[in-house]
């Protein structure tokens, strides 16, 4: 099966395609960030508006990307939610049209799911059963995952994602949006130790999350590191990056080791943007390997949105005969839990399918 994927739920338009025989054949990504960049965040009617420019475009150059004919396009896979409705409504309505103007079926895909099926699009994909770290810039997430669509959900943040905190002390520093990844450059200049923040909600059972107080600590921080003329040296905020990191990192180690623990699984993923972050990366390896497990990611490109997570993860329900009925939905709040589950199988099946 040939499933096209279409991903509009914030402010990056992924379009990729991917056959079930052999794997990921094209995909195009266009970001948004300059366009939100002078407002310092994004604006919602704006991101709205770029999708509809930018999204039959990308799919006709994916198209061509992968050498393949519209008519060999047997189904549409499409972001239904979480996200800003506005955009959402953009790849719903043109998967929808889409699908119809084809007579191929199409289906709504969950876009954290899109984000935790992510890894199954590596050469040697992570073996059910599996817990997951999601970690973006709207969702910090541990969910102990059965099989595809068999998720308990059993830890979140109470306040602040860890990338919106990423986000936000990127702006306390006075860097480029999107601050989180300018954090994580500057962080690899700052000296360890000078600075130590709190690990939130480690010294108490269970695996929620929470952030805020963390951010409230690094504003205090920086305001109190200011020099007479109000300013903070280069050192300072490349040592204040460094302790925030060390601290986030840290509390989602002890979080994804007591997730491990608690369910007695041995494989460990982690998906969304954050899981880009190379100190993340490491101090994790180094934690499941303490517990005798193993730990899996996606390559970079495919840890952002992207189209490429949502072509695999709406082909592995399209194939399980899951389609959308007459309704076009978009979701902009969607619990992972109340998806419907695939019936067992092994994620290296797609090559065979």
């Amino acid at each position: 099966m040939i499933v096209l994927g279409i991903e509009t739920s914030c402010d990056e338009t992924g379009v990729a395609i991917y056959d079930s025989e052999r794997g990921l054949l094209a995909d195009c990504l266009y970001s948004q960030v300059a366009l939100h960049a002078k407002y310092g965040g994004v604006i919602p009617e704006l991101a709205s508006r770029d999708h509809i420019r930018k999204t039959l475009p990308l799919i006709q150059e994916v198209i061509e990307k992968a050498g393949i004919e519209r008519s060999a396009i047997d189904g549409v896979a499409y972001t239904a939610g979480p996200g800003l409705v506005g955009a959402l409504l953009v790849g719903a309505a043109i998967g929808r049209a889409l699908g119809m103007g084809w007579n191929v079926p199409t289906i709504g895909v969950h876009h954290m799911e899109g984000h935790l099926l992510a890894p199954m699009l590596e050469a040697e994909p992570p073996q059910f059963p599996f817990v997951a770290l999601l970690v973006s810039g709207g969702h910090t997430q541990l969910v102990a995952v059965q099989g595809i669509g068999q998720y308990t959900l059993l830890g979140e943040s109470l306040d602040d994602a860890a990338g919106e905190a990423f986000d936000k002390v990127g702006k306390m520093l006075d860097l480029p949006y999107p601050g989180g990844p300018h954090v994580a450059k500057l962080a690899r200049e700052g000296q360890s130790g000078r600075f130590r923040f709190p690990r939130p909600m480690t010294n108490r059972p269970g695996l929620d999350f929470s952030f805020s107080g963390l951010k409230t600590f690094v504003r205090n921080t920086i305001a109190e590191s200011r020099d007479a003329n109000g300013e903070l040296d280069n050192q300072t905020r490349a040592d204040i990056a460094r302790a925030f990191e060390e601290a986030v990192v840290a509390t989602l180690a002890i979080k994804c080791r007591r997730a491990l623990e608690h369910t007695g699984m041995k494989t460990l993923i982690i998906a969304g943007g954050v899981s880009a972050n190379v100190h993340l990366r490491e101090v994790l390896g180094a934690t499941v390997a303490k517990v005798q497990a193993r730990l899996f990611y996606a390559q970079p490109r495919y840890c952002t949105d992207n189209g490429a997570m949502i072509a695999y993860a709406g082909c592995q329900r399209l194939l399980a005969g899951q389609q959308d009925d007459l309704a076009i939905r978009a979701q902009p709040r969607w619990s992972l839990e109340t998806l419907p589950p695939l019936p067992a199988q092994d994620p290296k099946a797609k090559l065979q399918a």
